[in-house]
């Protein structure tokens, strides 16, 4: 990579505050050994976030229009959480009959096969071991 180019990709990488956006560890890290915590609490900012999955269904806010609707897309499937019961039932719908949420009775032709990964080892293998999931998932240690 040339040093014009190195330049360009560091620009690209920083927040607009010049703060780096990938660092090589977590203030959570720290935050949760000294708190004694089993995993560090990590958030990760709305506008990087794209699809988000859960047992009631996907939230695909690339669609969404504003920061209302996103977080509407994110009530919709918080699966039977006062997030969830705090949204009147017409947004979910609107947001559903405009596919940015979807159930899984939406996704008909959807199989466990269409995931790139099908169980939690598979994660662990595609992370290059790198991830070490909590005890509470079953794998095949």
């Amino acid at each position: 990579m040339s040093d014009t180019s190195r330049r360009g990709a560091d620009r690209a990488c920083r927040q607009s505050d010049g703060m780096p956006s990938f660092v090589e560890r977590l203030d959570a890290i720290d935050l949760a050994t000294a708190a004694g915590f089993e995993l560090p609490p990590v958030m990760i900012y709305g506008d990087d976030v794209t699809p988000v999955i859960t047992e009631q269904g996907v939230a695909n806010l690339l669609l969404c229009r504003s920061p209302k609707e996103r977080e509407g897309a994110l009530r919709a499937i918080a699966g039977g959480t006062d997030l969830e019961r705090a949204q009147a039932r017409d947004i979910s719908d609107n947001l559903r009959e405009r596919r940015i949420v979807m159930r899984p009775s939406d996704l008909k032709d959807a199989t466990r096969d269409l995931l790139s990964a099908r169980t939690i080892d598979d994660l662990v293998v595609g992370f290059g071991g790198l991830h070490v999931p909590p005890l509470k998932f079953p794998t095949c240690r």
